[in-house]
């Protein structure tokens, strides 16, 4: 290349179906025709009773979800400019905030930054019929612009909100959803995880959605946020007074944080003798999943209670469990005075005492309360703080829940 002339950039998006197919390639280089392209009968024998051929089958669809595919596989043509006149400390932040269409914005981060994203949040359009949904269709900047913001739709005439009345009023959202999901799911890493905040409007399509896209192995919870603190006085009917924030992971190596217990945990009531510490006493033996003698064959053993008697790790079904500990280790915290006996309706218990200061940590809950992590009047004050003036209608605070 001649040293002169400036490099060619490759101005294109990333190409998501070369990508796909290069994957399906590299993992069945048998199904690999003339000119690289994919035998779909030899998969479907590969794959064997993996693939369903039935005309009905198990799946969501929608008229329009065909189209979704094509808008996702056309490349698109923008380009991300900076602004450092808008920005502050341009050369040295390490933050980003990147405005403009959010389909395009997408596709021009697949090549960057394609399974790079720890964590992705959206607060999407709730489709109550006020809401725009967005036409994929652009034709240039401008246009797009204008679409976005609602004052025009294709045709240049004014753009209307998506209304119960429309024949495909949940088909329009679904649409706009699909795509963009499609998208963020790409540019999670393997540890991933991505958080949509929702409300009962479109709950049921969203997790059905995200069960296609993320797969349903790759739920992991949906949030209760209470995100108001008093009622609607003017509502005629049920004055709802939470949302849902719906969360799914990449794969199975999304391990969620723990939370850490308050000050004043009403859980711990003990106070021990040798430090003065409170503690709260933890059952000794194993609850939840893997907490049968089977799941643990190491951890069922005898240990004497304060009667004399031997004790097994029984279940209260009256099967066999185990205990959270080995017997060795179950010994060095009987010797440090760490154990503690209560005598139940059921006879003797062992508890470990857990204390306060020993990084004792929860996992988190589905019902998250305004009193735990915040509301919208809080969030509201919290940006007018920041900027001064009154910013959004009804932001969201979960995400400072989230980082704890």
């Amino acid at each position: 290349m001649n040293p002169s002339e400036p490099e060619k950039l490759d101005l294109r998006s990333f190409d998501i179906v070369q990508d796909k197919k290069q994957e399906l390639l590299r993992l069945f280089p048998e199904i690999r025709t003339e000119g690289q392209k994919i035998d779909l009968d030899h998969l479907k024998l590969v794959l064997g009773e993996t693939v369903d051929v039935g005309k009905e089958r198990y799946g969501m669809n929608w008229p329009g979800k065909a189209d979704c595919f094509k808008t996702i596989q056309a490349p698109s043509m923008g380009t991300l400019r900076p602004c450092p006149e808008e920005s502050v400390n341009f050369d040295t932040t390490e933050n980003l905030i990147i405005e403009g269409d959010n389909l395009e914005v997408l596709k021009l981060l697949q090549k960057s930054y394609l399974g790079k994203i720890k964590m992705i949040y959206i607060d999407p359009p709730y489709n109550t019929g006020n809401d725009f949904i967005y036409p994929d269709n652009y034709t240039e900047s401008l246009q797009t612009y204008l679409e976005y913001t609602g004052q025009v739709d294709s045709d240049g005439k004014k753009f209307s909100t998506n209304t119960e009345a429309d024949g495909r009023f949940h088909s329009k959202w679904l649409n706009m959803m699909y795509t963009r999901l499609y998208l963020a799911r790409n540019l999670l890493r393997e540890d991933g995880v991505i958080f949509v905040s929702i409300d009962d409007n479109e709950l049921q399509n969203l997790k059905y959605l995200m069960n296609e896209v993320f797969g349903e192995e790759n739920f992991v919870g949906c949030g209760i946020w209470q995100k108001v603190y008093s009622p609607r006085m003017d509502d005629d009917g049920i004055s709802p007074e939470h949302d849902f924030i719906l969360i799914y992971a990449q794969s199975s190596e999304f391990v969620p944080n723990r939370m850490p217990f308050k000050q004043n945990e009403k859980q711990f009531t003990g106070i021990d003798e040798t430090s003065g510490l409170k503690y709260r006493p933890r059952s000794l033996r194993k609850e939840g999943k893997n907490s049968r003698r089977q799941d643990r064959p190491n951890l069922f053993y005898p240990i004497p209670a304060p009667d004399g008697t031997e004790l097994y790790p029984i279940r209260p079904d009256g099967t066999e469990g185990c205990w959270r500990m080995k017997r060795s280790k179950y010994n060095k915290l009987l010797s440090q005075n760490l154990i503690e006996w209560i005598n139940t309706k059921n006879g003797w218990q062992p508890y470990v005492k857990q204390f306060h200061d020993s990084n004792a940590t929860r996992p988190y809950m589905t019902i998250w309360q305004h009193g735990d992590v915040g509301h919208n009047h809080q969030a509201a004050d919290e940006l007018k703080a920041f900027f001064g003036i009154k910013v959004f209608d009804n932001p969201t605070i979960v995400l400072h829940f989230l980082n704890q």
